[in-house]
This record gives structure tokens, C-alpha cells and sequence, in this order.
């Protein structure tokens, strides 16, 4: 194993990686020479690399952990799928939907010549036991038709001196976003992945940009999501609130499993469910029997190394990946469109267009780069939705 980018998560996958069964940390780079020099201080055994395509050319490697800022990560997958190294990358896949879209595209055509070849992604909160009892209930059909997602994700807080630590963070050049790219990439993932991969067919929303932070991305997202089926489905989001809430509830005609950290809900009515009870009850206010059962969860290790001995082994098995790369536009779209629809206030379709958002990334870059003012407040509270008219 290689890795790319030895910042924050990067150093934290170097001091694991020689604990996970059947891989070595062969090699490791980074373009920041004291991050090179401090973290390979801890991982001795691994040879330095000042730029990627020297390591991915060193013959050291069979496959590589990207975990670069998030512009990068297309190119570097490709120039390893050039040369048949496998690629775990870091959350998100890219920052637009249209470059994850080549990228999915580029690694196809590459596995029709090595049919061997793994694309995984990070999405380490698919090992929760609660997210994945959720996905097994309703694929089960537990709750029956879903007709409401709602989640309220606030506890993201963030302060001033993070988005400072990095002159990429919290920029439209350098990192392509805020709270929808940074934070809320897992539980974009999840909000589709729980469902069976359903996705929405339309997103509106409203954003704001530096609403708590002297920053010039977003930092604050409400948005609606609409279904095929009426279902309709909310997002919301900040790293501006404290104290935060993190609850999801999803609603089908038989029931609602709500999640609140590691606790799982299952709330339903006796007699049929919500629709047959709405149907055929001859009471104009009916009064029915309510169940509030708490879901068992059996414990189980999660996190980042969870998915890293999933990919390196589905490298040496063969085996289907838990994560996979490809998957990682999905989640990615729904953010982008959340964005789009909430600086602009105008609804977004599903699909989106993918010219059309990076052209919309260019215009962001062009008008408001540079606007990060950390220490300060001034330009804080941008009227993006007056700018875009």
C-alpha cells in the first residue's frame, strides 16, 4: 500500500495500515516536505515520495489511499488505473458531479482490460451497525413504501481556528465547498445507500454562505428533496451550531426507525399500518394502539481501518467491495444539487447537469474566491441568492 497526502487522515491511515491483514505501508508521499518528515519519522519502513507519479512508478506499490484535498483525487486515480494499482480514495470521489462522473467512466474502461482492478472510497460510516440494521429493515420491507427522510445533521462544529489551518480549507479553488463537500459526504452517501440507492428527482434548497464563519463556501444548508413515489425527503445542515443534533428518521406506510447515535428506534401502529388504518377506519379521529420498539443492534468494529481490510481484501479475495469508488457520484450529486438549489433558489432535476454545475463552480471561483477573511467578520453573510439574481 501507497499513501497520497499525509495531512490530517492521511497520517491517521499511515499508523494503521501495517496492523491490516495481508498489506504493508510500502510507501508514502506528500508534496508538504515537514508533513513527509514528520510522519515518516512514524513509519520508517516506508519510502518517501515528493510527488505521486513518482511513487506510483516506484514498483512499490499495488494499490493507493488517496487522501489529498479533494480537486486531486480524479487525476491521481487515473494515473494509478494507468498502471493497474488498485485506489481507495478518500470522501468525496471529486468535487463536482461531472468529474466524478469521467472518473467512473475512465476506470471502466480500465477494468475491461484488468478485470481485477478495485475502486473503493472511504465511506467509513457504512460500518455502523445502526446505518446498517437501518438498510437491512427496509430492504425487508419493515417500513413498507418510504414516504419521508429527514435528516437534521448540526453537530459539525466547526471553529474559526479550523478553517484557518489549511490555506485550501473553505475555498472554491482549493477544496470546491464547505459544509456539503467537507463534513456531509457520509451522510449524503447514506441518505441514498440506507434506501437502496433511492435517489430524488428534484432539490431545492436554500444556503449560505459565511452565515457563521468568515469563510467564502457554504456553512449552513437547508434543502427539500422529491421523489418519484411523493416521497419527500429533508436535509439540514451547519457547522455553525451549538450544541448539534444528528437524527435520522425514514417513513414508510408501516412505520418510522428514527437514529440518534448509536440507538435505533422502530415506532409503528397496531392494525396494518399508517395506510390501511387511514383507509378503512370508520373513526373520524382513530385512536390506535402505538408501538415504540428499540431496535437491537449487535456491537461491531467501525471505521476507517474497517474499510481499508475490506478493500485489501477484496483485492486478495476477490471479493464485492463494501464501498465502492463508483458509488461515490451518487451522494456527491445530491450535494452538488443541494447547493446549486440553495445559492441560486432555483430547483435542481436529477440528474443534473454536469456542465452546467462547473460552469457554476467557475463562476463561484471567478466572483467570490479570495473572500476569506479569517479573524475578522468582515464579509461574513454573503447575499449569495441577490448575486445569482
Amino acid at each position: 500500500m501507497g499513501i497520497v497526502g499525509v495531512g490530517n487522515m492521511g497520517s491517521i491511515h499511515a499508523g494503521y495500515m501495517d496492523t491490516v491483514p495481508n498489506a504493508k505501508l510500502a510507501a508514502i508521499c506528500d508534496t508538504d516536505p515537514k508533513k513527509l518528515e514528520t510522519v515518516g519519522a512514524k513509519v520508517p519502513n516506508a519510502k518517501r515520495f515528493a510527488t505521486s507519479d513518482e511513487m506510483l512508478d516506484g514498483g512499490l506499490i499495488d494499490a493507493v489511499l488517496i487522501a489529498t484535498p479533494h480537486y486531486d483525487h480524479p487525476p491521481i486515480a487515473v494515473e494509478a488505473f494507468k498502471r493497474g494499482i488498485h485506489v481507495l480514495c478518500e470522501k468525496p470521489v471529486a468535487v463536482t458531479v461531472g468529474a466524478a462522473r469521467e472518473l467512473n467512466d475512465a476506470y471502466a474502461g480500465f477494468l475491461k482490460k484488468n478485470p481485477k482492478l478495485k475502486f473503493g472510497v472511504m465511506f467509513n460510516q457504512r460500518t455502523r451497525p445502526v446505518y446498517r440494521k437501518m438498510r437491512e429493515m427496509i430492504a425487508e420491507g419493515e417500513l413498507g413504501e418510504i414516504s419521508r427522510i429527514t435528516w437534521l445533521i448540526t453537530d459539525w462544529f466547526r471553529s474559526w481556528t479550523y478553517y484557518a489551518s489549511g490555506g485550501w480549507r473553505a475555498t472554491w479553488a482549493g477544496e470546491g465547498g464547505g459544509v456539503l463537500l467537507n463534513q456531509c459526504p457520509h451522510n449524503l452517501d447514506l441518505i441514498q445507500w440506507i434506501v437502496g440507492g433511492m435517489m430524488p428527482k428534484r432539490v431545492t434548497g436554500i444556503a449560505s454562505i459565511a452565515k457563521t464563519h468568515p469563510i467564502e463556501v457554504e456553512d449552513d444548508v437547508h434543502a427539500i428533496l422529491e421523489y418519484e413515489n411523493g416521497a419527500v425527503g429533508h436535509f439540514i445542515t451547519t457547522t455553525g451550531e451549538l450544541p448539534g443534533t444528528n437524527r435520522l428518521e425514514i417513513v414508510g406506510d408501516k412505520g418510522r426507525l428514527i437514529a440518534e447515535g448509536s440507538e435505533l428506534h422502530l415506532r409503528m401502529v397496531k392494525g396494518g399500518g399508517t395506510d390501511y388504518i387511514l383507509r378503512n377506519s370508520p373513526d373520524l379521529f382513530p385512536t390506535v394502539e402505538r408501538w415504540d420498539v428499540e431496535v437491537p443492534v449487535k456491537k461491531a468494529r467501525e471505521g476507517h481501518q474497517v474499510v481499508t481490510e475490506d478493500f485489501v481484501k477484496s483485492i486478495v479475495k476477490g471479493i464485492e467491495l463494501m464501498s465502492p469508488g463508483v458509488e461515490g457520484v451518487k451522494g456527491l450529486e445530491l450535494g452538488n444539487a443541494m447547493l446549486m438549489a440553495g445559492l441560486t433558489r432555483t430547483p435542481v432535476e436529477l440528474p443534473m447537469d454536469g456542465d452546467a454545475y462547473e460552469t457554476f463552480i467557475k463562476d463561484l471561483i471567478r466572483k467570490y474566491g479570495g473572500k476569506k477573511t479569517l479573524g475578522t467578520k468582515e464579509g461574513a453573510g454573503i447575499d449569495m441568492a441577490a448575486s445569482f439574481g
